[in-house]
């Protein structure tokens, strides 16, 4: 098993529990006092990008652990000439070649072309308690960033004040904020995606989504997530919560209608109930069916209305993920979403995360196979999105290399959420009377964010004048500090991009290629078709000797 280190002393980052592949925790607390690398990044931005200390150091790489095969063990090639992709009135003159010059704005679509500032979107935020009580951070950072956010499942379905008559939704208040906070900062750039699973299709999601906001909504078949292979769960410590929620429909485990299990609640041998959404396709024998079925769901979904349809697909194995392009491509969507196993969840069955599917890398190796193969017979391919464990930018121009040029998007989900949770840990700390509005969990500022307890938002986030210059000083009295920590992030992300681009050559998106990675071991090579470092280059290096 690879092991990752817990801590970096270049860049003087930490991490509170074991680390994953991506760098983060993998258990990631919002109460979190540091210091991740994507923690320290929320406040300090594209600093971050540096070793500490500069003027009293040196650095070298650590990085020797090029075991197995994982996005860690996909090296990015740098060219010692050429410039490819400069936009406008830019030259190949070098004070045009410049990593500031380089484009990291980037578009989807099939008919409406939807465009984002940036090349991720975050992971589905649907009924977890977590993404309820931190949406405004999230999705103001993302609107004012320009980037897409998704409302994931169930979102109607839990909510107690939501109205339903005859299984058809009235009322949906908190599905309604989530979607108005986002428009409110909308600017042309990014979109709002919501999610339906088996219970908001047959609460009648879309119906009212359509009726309500028309075309301002992106709508988003689900079919699964790369956490777990079982509908989607939350964790409720409320008895008379948990029979409302089986009275909704759904599977609540143990049985809350159950006397024995009243009982074990009442005195304390059982504490909390979970609630699990439904599998798709279970009346369906084989994917003509399946086929069949998603194709009369995506008509039906433009006969209401909707211009712009996406899929999300969860590391289920090779058929199913050709069965995702394929269907994606032939109903003419907008996006796909491919999400592998590695990447993580708000609640699943712990063992069942480390355990199922298949892994990101294998997953979007076979993705741009199976994208190619479609190209090959002249069919124009779906725009995709890799997701799974995902989280700096050597992984976002990875993942846009290796699925290259298909891959438009890299989904982020826990990465993106840290600097909500931050960002209302900090506006809590320092303004009191803010912090059970804002689930704020500090009541002081950590020595990790700054040694002065009184310190001011303007002092703490590097990105904070730049997002006032975008809205205006006082618009900013508005603005959750979480949102400036996202703006904060992307920034930095935005920027180590830009460097790797601009090393690449590549000065657009559009222009990264799978011949801009190499493999750092034989076996990375051979699963993912991305040449070995040794071999990338070398037939032409040999014909350079003999000349």
């Amino acid at each position: 098993m690879i092991q990752y280190n817990k801590s970096n002393d270049v860049l003087n980052t930490a991490n509170r529990g074991n680390p994953a592949e991506s760098g983060l925790c993998t258990l990631c607390r919002a109460d979190c006092k540091g210091k991740c690398e994507t923690w320290m990044s929320t406040l300090r931005g594209r600093k971050m990008l540096y070793p500490r200390d500069f003027g009293t150091v040196t650095a070298g790489s650590a990085n020797t652990n090029h075991v197995g095969v994982c996005y860690n063990n996909l090296r990015i090639q740098g060219y010692n000439y050429g410039a490819n992709g400069l936009a406008g009135s830019l030259t190949n003159n070098a004070d045009d070649c410049i990593f500031p010059n380089v484009s990291v704005e980037t578009s989807f679509g099939n008919e409406v072309i939807t465009k984002s500032r940036v090349p991720i979107m975050t992971g589905a935020l649907g009924s977890t308690f977590i993404a309820a009580k931190y949406w405004e951070s999230f999705a103001v950072g993302a609107a004012l960033v320009g980037f897409p956010i998704v409302i994931g499942e169930n979102v109607v379905g839990v909510d107690k004040q939501s109205v339903l008559e005859n299984g058809r939704i009235k009322s949906a208040p908190e599905l309604e904020r989530r979607i108005d906070v986002y428009l409110k900062y909308y600017d042309g750039y990014g979109a709002i995606i919501v999610q339906m699973n088996v219970e908001d299709t047959r609460n009648g999601v879309a119906e009212y989504l359509i009726e309500k906001y028309g075309d301002k909504v992106v709508i988003e078949l689900k079919w699964g997530q790369g956490a777990k292979d079982i509908g989607g769960e939350i964790q409720v410590t409320d008895l008379e919560y948990a029979q409302f929620l089986k009275k909704r429909g759904y599977v609540v485990d143990p049985d809350p209608t159950l006397p024995a299990v009243q009982e074990a609640f009442k005195n304390g041998a059982i504490k909390s109930f979970a609630r699990h959404s439904r599998l798709g396709y279970t009346d369906k024998d084989n994917y003509f069916e399946v086929q069949k079925d998603f194709m009369d769901s995506v008509a039906y979904l433009r006969k209401l209305g909707y211009k712009r349809i996406t899929l999300k697909t969860g590391s289920y194995g090779m058929e199913a993920l050709a069965m995702a392009i394929k269907f994606a491509t032939d109903a003419k969507l907008d996006l796909l979403t491919i999400d592998g196993s590695g990447g993580g969840t708000g609640m699943s069955p712990w063992n069942m995360m480390e355990s199922w599917g298949v892994p990101s890398i294998n997953l979007h190796a076979k993705a741009y196979e199976y994208a190619s193969i479609l190209a090959s017979r002249g069919e124009r391919v779906v725009d995709l999105a890799f997701a799974g464990g995902l989280a700096r930018e050597d992984h976002i121009f990875k993942a846009l290399a290796l699925g290259a040029p298909y891959t438009k998007l890299v989904c982020m989900g826990r990465a993106l959420m840290i600097p909500g949770f931050l960002g209302a840990n900090i506006e809590g700390a320092l303004y009191p009377e803010r912090r059970a509005r804002l689930s704020g969990n500090w009541d002081t500022l950590p020595t990790s964010v700054s040694e002065n307890a009184k310190a001011t938002p303007e002092e703490l986030f590097a990105g904070y004048f730049d997002v006032q210059s975008k809205i205006g000083k006082d618009a900013m009295k508005e603005i959750p500090l979480g949102a400036v920590g996202v703006w904060t992030l992307s920034d930095k992300l935005s920027a180590g991009l830009q460097q790797m681009m601009a090393g690449a050559r590549r000065f657009r998106v559009s222009e990264i290629s799978r011949d801009d990675l190499f493999a750092a071991n034989r076996e990375t090579a051979r699963e993912t078709a991305i040449k070995h470092v040794s071999d990338v280059g070398d037939e032409t290096a040999k014909r350079i000797l003999a000349l």
